[in-house]
């Protein structure tokens, strides 16, 4: 079957894009796939407990993003995390050490798949609660304004959060104090088993933002290049002071909201025509393809990531359990 020429190369000017750098997103949001394509396995062998949701077709928002930012900013996110973790470089071993739950992931095995953070790389979480992490990215928001260190935080969060108050509440204290906050609303067209046009009115989330004099832009989060575009723009506007930003990221998850979602709210032909048409690594590697990058290249790409992802899956399994005294660190007994 031919292969469907992309909205990426449709548009010429896409063509001058610089070639090391869209190689690079490529490699990302490639490492993004196996990784959680290896995290389902996982789980399905009973190596991983708890909640696993997987990010599989997302993998352009937060890489889009993600090569628009600069050190010191900051990224707050859901429970669909572990692509940002993965795109703001953190080791995927200790990713899947965590999911795992053993002492040598990034919250010492006690976060799993939802709680684990690296102050380091800028990352905040992975928050389980709905929309709980919006409030906490205003709070790291304000944080960068009143240090001066022209940084933003990057918050994300899903469609069906999109509907709690908390979120109304950070939007109105984000413009009151003209805060560095990019809200990234990624629009996966489903709230866990609901449709987002059967559970919430209007015809776009981000138009929410006008009433309280919020900036806001509709994205196509499969195209990697529109999102990296929207997000220099408005990164740049953030840091210039103007106050805070939307970006709503019309994506599509392929697998369930979880790993024990059937996802039968959907057809097959619905998903599939997804992957056919607007699959984002597909989409790359066909810019690629055009820009004279050879289909071996792209191969060995392929297989250098799925070296990198065994490691790191072997390593998540042979890395000791937590002891029990770690259950008293990080905590306060009165």
């Amino acid at each position: 079957m031919k292969k469907k020429i992309s909205s990426l190369v449709k548009n010429k000017s896409k063509m001058n894009y610089d070639l090391d750098l869209l190689k690079d997103m490529y490699k990302k949001m490639l490492l993004i796939r196996r990784f959680e394509e290896k995290a389902g396995q996982l789980y399905g062998m009973g190596k991983i407990g708890g909640f696993c949701h997987l990010y599989i077709g997302q993998e352009a928002v937060v890489v889009g993003i993600q090569s628009a930012q600069i050190e010191g900013d900051s990224i707050i996110t859901s429970y669909r995390d572990h692509g940002h973790m993965i795109a703001c470089d953190m080791d995927p071993k200790g990713v899947m050490a965590e999911l795992t739950g053993r002492e040598d992931g990034y919250s010492k095995g006690k976060g799993g798949s939802m709680h684990m953070f690296s102050r380091e790389k800028g990352f905040f979480g992975g928050h389980g609660i709905v929309a709980a992490q919006v409030p906490i990215g205003a709070g790291l928001a304000f944080a960068h304004k009143y240090n001066c260190n022209n940084n933003v935080c990057i918050t994300y969060f899903g469609d069906g959060a999109a509907n709690q108050g908390q979120v109304y509440e950070s939007y109105n204290i984000a413009s009151l104090w003209q805060l560095p906050v990019i809200f990234v609303i990624e629009n996966n067209k489903y709230g866990m088993g609901t449709s987002v046009n059967r559970s919430s009115a209007g015809d776009n989330l981000s138009d929410r933002g006008k009433a309280y004099g919020i900036k806001s832009e509709i994205v196509d989060g499969m195209d990697i290049i529109a999102v990296r575009e929207a997000a220099i723009k408005a990164i740049e506007y953030c840091r210039l002071g103007k106050g805070p930003y939307i970006l709503e990221m019309k994506t599509y998850r392929y697998r369930g909201h979880s790993m024990s979602d059937p996802a039968k709210y959907r057809t097959r032909d619905e998903v599939e025509q997804i992957r056919k048409t607007s699959d984002p690594i597909e989409n790359i590697k066909v810019l690629l393809n055009k820009m004279g990058v050879v289909d071996k290249v792209l191969k060995d790409i392929d297989v250098e990531i799925k070296s990198i992802i065994a490691d790191a899956a072997k390593f998540a399994q042979v890395s000791p359990e937590p002891s029990s005294s770690e259950l008293y660190t990080d905590i306060t007994i009165n």
